[in-house]
């Protein structure tokens, strides 16, 4: 049960922050109407009504690739032993 509360949470945050954003852009276009009741001895009946409509605009995200060259450093790796007896050698001479 937590976890679907708390899945429920995340979610509202996540229409919120889209809203607050601009990323969703939501504008009722219709408002709605309930519809007309009538009582009788054979029971009651319902006519006409519908339910608001809305246009919703939203944003879009564009993913794509493209080749790129990228410079790497070179990386040498000496053993400590190697370059002391170097140094030693150099120095003798």
């Amino acid at each position: 049960m937590r976890a679907v509360l708390f899945i429920v949470i995340v979610a509202v945050i996540i229409v919120i922050a889209a809203i607050a954003s601009g990323f969703v852009n939501i504008n009722q276009i219709r408002g709605a109407e309930a519809p007309q009741l009538a009582a009788s001895r054979n029971g009651v009946s319902a006519q006409g009504g519908h339910p608001p409509a809305f246009d919703v605009e939203t944003g879009s995200v564009k993913v794509g690739a493209k080749d790129t060259t990228v410079k790497v450093p070179a990386l040498v790796v000496e053993r400590p032993g190697r370059k002391s007896e170097a140094a030693t050698t150099n120095n003798a001479m």
